[in-house]
C-alpha cells in the first residue's frame, strides 16, 4: 500500500513539472513573437493640399489701451483747506466752470485792509495834488511881483523851490497809490486762486480728496479727461517702421463692444526707436462721440500699410508646432515628414511661408494636430480621424498629438490679412 501511494505521489509530481514547462515555453516563444512583428502602427486618416502662390495684403495688428486725448489733473495753485467740493465722480462739467472752493477767510480781511490802504493812498495823492496847484499859483503871482520889481531874486527862487517840492510830493503819492492798487490785485488775484477751476470741457475721472483736506500746488484734488477723441499708443517693429505714414487709416475693436469697427487715422510716429525692443510708438486716433469708448479699455487695432506682394501660403490647419518651432508635415508616401518652416503674416484661412517651403509641395492640413512620430497616413478623412489597426470597428483611441497653438506674441504687434490668388 505504501509503494502504491509512493508512485502516485511521484505521477503527480512529474505532471505539475511538466505543465510548468510547457508553460514557461510558451512565454518565451510569444515574448519572440512579439519582438519579430514589433509594435502596431497606427494608421491616421488625414487631409493633404499644397502650398500655393498667393497675394499678401500687409496689414499690422496693433494692441493697446486706449487714452483719452485730453486729461489733466487739477491743483490748487494755493496751500490750503478744501471747503467745498461742487462735483464727484461721471459728472460732466464745461470749460471756467466752478469744481471746488478753498478757506479764504484770512485773504478777505487782507484785501479789505488792501482797499483801505489804496483810499489812503488816493486821498493822500489828491491832497499834493491841491498842494501843487497852490504852489504853482504862488510862483505865478512871485514871477509877475518878480518881474514888476517888487519882490527880490531870493523870494521868486524860495518859490520855485517850493513848486518842486510839491511835484516831488505828487510824483510819490502818485506812486504810493499805484503800489497800494498793486497790492490789492495781489491779493484779489490770491483770493481769486481759493476757487478751482475747469481748463477743459469733459468728465471727473477721479476725485482724490474730500472736503477738509489740506491740499498744495502738488496735490491733485481731482482728474479731468475729455473722451471725445481716444488715442492708442502702440509699439511697430522696426522693420514695418517705413511703411507707416501720418494719416494712414485703420479699423479697431474693442472687447466690450463685440464685433463692432470704430475708424482711425494715425496721428503721430514717434521719429525715435526704442533701443531696447527696436519699435517705435505709432498713436492712432479714433473719434469718439457718443463717449461709448472708456479709458483703459483694451483695443486690437487693423493697419493697413496699403501694400501687397506675392507669396508661398499654406491653410492654417496645415501649421503645427513642436516647441516653438513652427512647421508642417510634408506627404512622403504613407509617412508624414516635419519640415520646419518660417512664417509670416497670417489670417483666418492662411499662413504666409517665409522659407523652406516650394510651391507645389504636398502637405497634411486637415488632422496634422493629430499626428505623432512613427504614424502612417490614409489621405481622405477631411475630418483628420484616426483608427488604430486591430481596433475594433466604431472605436476611437486618442493619443498625444502634436501642439498646434502658436506662442504667444511678447510684443503686443501681429500681422494679419492675406487675400489668396
Amino acid at each position: 500500500m505504501r509503494i502504491l501511494k509512493r508512485v502516485l505521489l511521484a505521477v503527480v509530481l512529474a505532471g505539475l513539472v511538466a505543465l510548468a514547462g510547457y508553460h514557461i515555453r510558451q512565454g518565451y516563444e510569444e515574448k519572440a513573437t512579439t519582438k519579430k512583428k514589433g509594435p502596431a502602427v497606427r494608421v491616421v486618416s488625414v487631409g493633404a493640399g499644397t502650398a500655393r502662390v498667393g497675394q499678401v495684403k500687409e496689414e499690422i495688428v496693433l494692441t493697446g489701451a486706449l487714452k483719452p486725448k485730453e486729461q489733466v489733473d487739477i491743483t490748487a495753485k494755493t496751500t490750503g483747506r478744501v471747503t467745498r467740493i461742487h462735483v464727484y465722480v461721471g459728472d460732466q462739467v464745461r470749460t471756467g466752470q466752478l469744481l471746488a472752493e478753498m478757506e479764504d477767510d484770512e485773504l478777505k480781511q487782507q484785501v479789505n485792509r488792501a482797499i483801505a490802504a489804496r483810499s489812503v493812498a488816493i486821498a493822500s495823492h489828491a491832497q499834493r495834488e491841491a498842494e501843487l496847484k497852490n504852489s504853482q499859483a504862488d510862483l505865478d503871482r512871485a514871477q509877475t511881483l518878480f518881474r514888476e520889481g517888487l519882490i527880490p531874486r531870493q523870494d521868486l527862487e524860495a518859490r520855485q523851490t517850493a513848486y518842486q517840492v510839491m511835484q516831488a510830493q505828487v510824483q510819490l503819492a502818485q506812486a504810493q497809490q499805484k503800489q497800494a492798487e498793486a497790492e490789492l490785485n495781489e491779493l484779489r488775484i490770491r483770493l481769486e486762486q481759493t476757487k478751482v477751476y475747469a481748463p477743459l470741457s469733459g468728465l471727473v475721472a477721479r476725485r482724490f480728496v474730500d472736503e477738509g483736506a489740506m491740499v498744495g500746488p502738488a496735490v491733485p484734488i481731482l482728474s479731468l479727461m475729455n473722451l471725445s477723441v481716444m488715442i492708442v499708443a502702440a509699439n511697430v517693429p522696426e522693420r514695418e517702421v517705413a511703411k507707416l505714414r501720418v494719416g494712414n487709416t485703420t479699423t479697431m475693436r474693442v472687447d466690450a463692444f463685440g464685433d463692432r469697427v470704430f475708424k482711425g487715422v494715425v496721428a503721430r510716429v514717434a521719429p525715435v526707436l526704442d533701443a531696447a525692443t527696436r519699435t517705435a510708438t505709432v498713436e492712432v486716433e479714433v473719434a469718439n462721440p457718443d463717449g461709448g469708448l472708456k479709458a483703459e479699455m483694451f483695443a486690437r487695432i487693423t493697419l493697413d500699410l496699403a501694400s501687397t506682394r506675392p507669396t508661398v501660403l499654406i491653410p492654417r490647419d496645415a501649421l503645427v508646432y513642436r516647441g516653438t518651432q513652427p512647421g508642417v508635415f510634408v506627404l512622403q508616401g504613407d509617412r508624414p515628414l516635419f519640415r520646419p518652416i518660417e512664417t509670416g503674416l497670417t489670417t483666418g484661412e492662411d499662413v504666409e511661408v517665409l522659407s523652406n517651403l516650394n510651391p507645389g509641395t504636398e502637405i497634411v492640413t486637415r488632422g496634422a494636430s493629430m499626428l505623432a512620430e512613427g504614424d502612417r497616413i490614409r489621405v481622405g478623412d477631411p475630418d483628420g480621424a484616426r483608427q488604430a489597426d486591430g481596433e475594433q470597428k466604431g472605436k476611437k483611441k486618442q493619443t498625444p498629438a502634436a501642439n498646434t497653438s502658436s506662442p504667444e506674441s511678447s510684443i503686443g504687434v501681429q500681422p494679419a490679412s492675406i487675400a489668396g490668388t
